[in-house]
């Protein structure tokens, strides 16, 4: 029985990869955690629990001891506004950790759980795996920078020869999310605390579907390559209309000009800085987040690794409106 291990299984993403694991059967799951993780948020798993830091490179070494294939679903990305250069060097030190690792652990296969915002726009088309930034994006996000400058070191280690690959799941919604991250939209949206949204087209994926084509690409996946685990295409108009009407609210958030939502943010960032309290919505990460979506193109991910989405798009948000109103996120 091989060991798969799992670093962030304690966020939405990692925990439905971590009940893909267990679902095969034939693999025992490592959960790979900081030592202040709250693991109560993962109970329901059966896992051997090790302590390890991406931002510690010796800690990693200890805990990849022993694994056949470690699945990165714990990358950084930027919370807590900081200094541009910071941000890149926390993020260059945690995936040059986990290369590391992955090599000197002699793992049969690493995946780093990619974002969808490293792939530049297509010019015609839907986005596709073989577009790249040739440098670091100017005047984009700390977001957007960080996940590209990832991307980068990832293909350049498995062309290397590093036993490494990427698995990119676009916008995903599903349980597990008690961040929330990506399920803000749905949580603020029928709360009616969404002060607007930015337009444009984009893939969504339920995060269960996610986790079973991350699991595929980690196993079958070829070093260097990307692999877009999509769902379905959908206009973001479109889709929170969907959560109106599964959610049962009419007075959905309004469609916000790019440039006013970019105005806004800067406003209400401004005065977090000085002021404290609450992070804005509409920060950075998220205005980079809606405006650089697009339609995707899965078929490699189906052609070399098999996956197929199972769960529908009105499936997936009737499921996450559930389990937010379970937990008490969703007010009624």
């Amino acid at each position: 029985m091989g060991k798969i291990g799992i670093i962030g299984a304690t966020g939405m993403l990692g925990h439905h990869t971590a009940k893909a694991v267990l679902a095969t059967g034939t693999h025992q799951l490592t959960v790979i955690h900081r030592a202040t993780s709250n693991l109560e948020h993962i109970k329901d798993l059966d896992f051997e629990s090790r302590v390890g830091d991406l931002t510690d490179r010796s800690s990693l070494f200890k805990a990849f001891d022993g694994l056949d294939h470690v699945l990165n679903c714990g990358a950084y990305y930027p919370t807590v506004p900081k200094p541009l250069q910071e941000e890149l060097a926390i993020a260059d030190k945690q995936i040059s950790n986990f290369i590391e690792a992955v090599a000197h652990c002699k793992i049969k296969k690493g995946l780093y759980l990619g974002g969808a915002i490293a792939i530049p726009k297509a010019t015609s088309g839907p986005g596709h795996e073989s577009l790249v930034y040739q440098s670091l994006p100017s005047n984009a996000s700390a977001y957007a920078q960080v996940k590209v400058l990832m991307d980068k070191k990832v293909r350049e280690a498995g062309a290397k020869g590093i036993p490494i690959v990427i698995g990119i799941p676009p916008m995903t919604f599903g349980e597990y999310d008690y961040g929330p991250t990506t399920g803000r939209l749905i949580v603020h949206a029928l709360n009616r605390t969404l002060p607007g949204y930015v337009g444009g087209d984009r893939n969504v994926v339920y995060a269960g579907d996610a986790g079973r084509g991350m699991l595929l690409a980690c196993m079958n996946g070829r070093p260097g390559e990307r692999y877009l685990i999509t769902g379905v295409n959908i206009n973001i108009t479109a889709l929170i209309e969907k959560i109106g009407i599964i959610g049962g609210v009419t007075d959905m958030p309004k469609k916000v000009p790019l440039s006013l939502a970019k105005l806004l943010s800067k406003v209400k960032m401004t005065r977090y800085k000085w002021f404290g309290g609450e992070l804005p919505l509409l920060d950075d990460t998220a205005i980079a987040v809606m405006s650089a979506g697009q339609f995707l193109d899965g078929s490699k991910a189906k052609k070399e690794l098999g996956y197929k989405p199972q769960v529908g798009i009105d499936e997936m948000i009737q499921k996450t409106i559930s389990w937010f109103k379970e937990v008490g996120y969703i007010d009624g």
